[in-house]
């Protein structure tokens, strides 16, 4: 799709960094155009290698690119309708909320006018913790949009929230915020065709 949107799917250091491969399919299927950006903490959970192969894409993972003439995040942002991160830890949250850029995600995050949308992921602790929720808030009064996250069993053995929301709701969320201009229908089930009527000569025998 030549008019697809371009989504940036920005991928922290959480467990559930390993559902960012099915998040990029299941985006690209929904007619979305997608660069995955990487944390270093991020690809010791997941692949680059894995994304590039389903994004068809380059995957990023430094601020500096000697092979690109461009500035990278600069433009990455610039080219973006929607910056996903997903899953977003408490570390990016911390410092989006409060101007920090000290890597390639974060400096994308600071540089873009795109719309923004968190799928956060941790410990409920941490997603529980006072200084986390204040960010959050923050982030939310500046118009950054949050999925998640959902109650269900962590990495540290609780079940409770904290849970990476699900990739189905995630998309969801995504086509809220940037819907896709001339994407096929799901096909309706089609209505069951009622019985035929009984035909004159067998009414006629009754």
């Amino acid at each position: 799709m030549t008019n697809a949107p371009e989504v940036v799917l920005g991928v922290t250091g959480s467990i559930g960094a390993y559902k960012a491969g099915d998040l990029v399919r299941q985006l690209r299927d929904a007619g979305y155009a997608v660069t995955c950006v990487l944390t270093q903490r991020a690809a010791q959970f997941i692949a680059p290698l894995t994304l590039q192969a389903l994004s068809e894409r380059k995957v990023h993972t430094d601020m500096f690119d000697l092979q690109s003439p461009q500035i990278i995040h600069t433009t990455l942002a610039d080219h973006a309708r929607l910056v996903l991160v997903a899953p977003a830890t408490a570390n990016i949250i911390g410092k989006f909320a409060n101007g920090l850029a000290d890597d390639l995600l974060s400096c994308v995050l600071l540089a873009t006018r795109a719309k923004l949308l968190f799928a956060p992921a941790m410990n409920v602790h941490m997603w529980q913790q006072p200084t986390v929720q204040r960010n959050v808030t923050t982030l939310k009064r500046l118009g950054v949009r949050f999925v998640g996250p959902d109650v269900g069993k962590l990495a540290c053995g609780y079940e409770a929230i904290g849970h990476l929301a699900e990739t189905e709701e995630i998309i969801r969320a995504v086509k809220q915020l940037v819907p896709v201009v001339g994407a096929p229908e799901p096909p309706r089930p089609q209505a069951k065709a009622r019985p035929k009527s009984a035909s004159r000569k067998t009414r006629r025998k009754r």
